[in-house]
């Protein structure tokens, strides 16, 4: 018999008691005794039906959100497929009941599938696939992960980077050979935390229908692809990223503090080195592009050159062109146009990204809360391959 059946059982058997009280003593003779009698029995059934009304609500919940076979039946996901680990199947739909009612409230066999995800701070390590949409999601709205280089790693890494190049000599035939050493130093990445907090109505949580996950893998996109542009083009490497426009060095100065003219961008590009040239882009804000959109070379040709193939960027000197407005604006002393090859920025991510449901929080306003974070870092660990306009400081 299951436990609701039970308590059901129970209630009616008490009920009943109290029926045949009230029916064993009528008048004068119901006592203080049996007064006391009653009421004990009425606070029993009354404690009886609280819990049968949780036990009914979280089998209502528990049909509403499926059970395990449904959520994989529901994906696609076959249990007899060879993901393991927070790639399985049984680890995802663990991990979105828990989104939705919390981890107290699971059952034991989503708590043990769950637990293959307690490496780091108890079960909240996002599911690969889901992720992996995440990611998709990140690139759509930070532009700059489809130019830089992004590996993953568990610890403090160390790129080496080439400070100084060897040469090569010319020989006479068996004479000896010129010895020329490549210098290296190195440039370590380590990880900072990027963390935003996502409310969402009780209401909405509670809806079988509603999309939980992927309604939280874009919000939580979104606001990190933001942050992740500003850093990765304007990191200040205290807390956070440096990034390359702050790394970069100047290429190119201005006459002027408060405007640009054709033949500097020309006088920026050639100051990048051929070698970087050739997988280069223009960095610059929109209000810096339309300025540029209005300049024209010697021959009254216009320098920008709008991408009209889908998929096509925008070109300078026929280079592609990435808007973005974490770039600062044209102002004196700023550095307004970043040039260069972004693959020599390097952003590493530690580890797997992670949600934790905040049931209790936002509670009184009728909302649960999600807390989502990452950690990664990201340095230009080479400071050739960009260079920058700096308006001039006059």
């Amino acid at each position: 018999m299951n436990i609701l059946n039970e308590l059901r059982q129970k209630r009616g058997q008490i009920v009943d008691q109290m029926k045949n009280l009230i029916d064993d003593h009528p008048g004068d003779k119901w006592t203080d005794e049996i007064e006391q009698k009653y009421n004990a029995m009425d606070a029993d059934q009354s404690s009886l039906k609280d819990q049968i009304g949780r036990v009914e609500k979280q089998n209502s919940l528990d049909k509403e959100l499926g059970g395990i076979a449904d959520k994989i039946a529901n994906t696609g996901i076959k249990p007899e497929n060879n993901a393991t680990g927070v790639a399985s199947a049984e680890y995802k739909a663990a991990f979105e009941k828990a989104m939705r009612v919390g981890k107290n409230n699971i059952g034991p066999d989503f708590m043990n599938a769950l637990q293959v995800g307690t490496a780091s701070e108890g079960g909240n390590i996002v599911p690969t696939d889901l992720d992996s949409q995440l990611v998709e999601y990140l690139q759509d709205h930070n532009e700059f992960r489809n130019y830089v280089t992004v590996i993953q790693t568990s610890a403090d890494r160390d790129i080496p980077i080439e400070s100084t190049l060897g040469s090569a000599t010319w020989t006479a035939e068996e004479a000896a050979y010129t010895e020329s050493d490549a210098a290296f130093g190195k440039s370590t990445l380590s990880a900072h935390k990027l963390s935003t907090i996502i409310k969402v109505s009780e209401e909405l949580v509670m809806d079988s229908i509603f999309d939980l996950m992927g309604y939280l893998a874009r919000n939580f996109a979104k606001r990190f692809a933001n942050a992740e542009e500003t850093a990765f083009v304007a990191g200040t490497n205290s807390g956070q990223p440096n990034g390359f426009n702050t790394a970069a060095t100047t290429g190119k100065t201005t006459a002027s503090g408060t405007a640009i003219t054709a033949d500097e961008l020309i006088d920026l590009y050639h100051s990048l080195s051929r070698p970087y040239r050739r997988n280069a882009a223009f960095v610059l804000n929109d209000s810096t592009l339309a300025t540029i959109r209005k300049l024209k070379d010697s021959n009254n040709q216009y320098l920008w050159q709008p991408g009209l193939a889908a998929g096509q960027p925008d070109m300078l000197l026929g280079k592609p062109v990435i808007a973005s407005d974490a770039m600062p604006a044209i102002a004196v002393n700023n550095d307004t146009v970043s040039f260069g090859d972004l693959s020599y920025y390097y952003v590493t991510e530690r580890g797997p990204r992670q949600m934790q449901i905040l049931n209790e929080l936002y509670a009184a306003n009728g909302q649960i809360g999600y807390r989502g974070f990452e950690r990664l870092d990201g340095d230009l660990i080479d400071t050739n391959a960009v260079k920058n306009l700096t308006q001039a400081a006059v």
